[in-house]
């Protein structure tokens, strides 16, 4: 059901990939520029593009996994797959600011760095209450 514990982590999720993103700043380079979510939309590089395009899907699974509590397994892998995704914008995230030019003088990381870690401990949350729900059904269903 959507009052579920797992349906709260799902929505914490998909609040900060989806929400919160677009308020803070992934980081900012040597000329204390910030790099927000919308400069990463309007670059020309596809691996830039790419960042928004990969937070929006997490955000966009994580809000369709609410809504598939009928289907615990289907919700486990959508939950599945969305830790994948975010494990692939850290890495990119990573790559990225790690080859920032002018990254020899002092850039700041942003906070927008580690949404994706924060979203990946919700979606492990919310899997280990989905497989507890599974089992819970799976131990009722042996009495019968």
């Amino acid at each position: 059901m959507i009052q579920r514990i797992q349906s709260l982590y799902l929505l914490v999720a998909a609040i900060i990939s989806g929400g919160i993103i677009n308020s803070v700043f992934l980081w900012s380079d040597s000329q204390e520029v910030p790099f927000t979510l919308m400069d990463a939309l309007q670059s020309e590089g596809m691996i830039l593009k790419s960042i928004p395009l990969l937070f929006y899907s997490s955000a966009f699974l994580s809000f369709v996994s609410i809504f598939m509590f009928k289907s615990r397994t289907r919700q486990l892998g959508l939950g599945r797959i969305n830790i994948l995704i975010n494990f692939i914008l850290l890495g990119v995230l990573v790559y990225h600011s790690l080859n920032i030019s002018g990254e020899t003088l002092v850039s700041e990381k942003g906070i927008g760095l580690f949404f994706p870690v924060l979203a990946v401990v919700c979606l492990v949350l919310a899997n280990n209450a989905i497989k507890k729900d599974e089992e819970l059904v799976k131990s009722v269903d042996r009495l019968r």
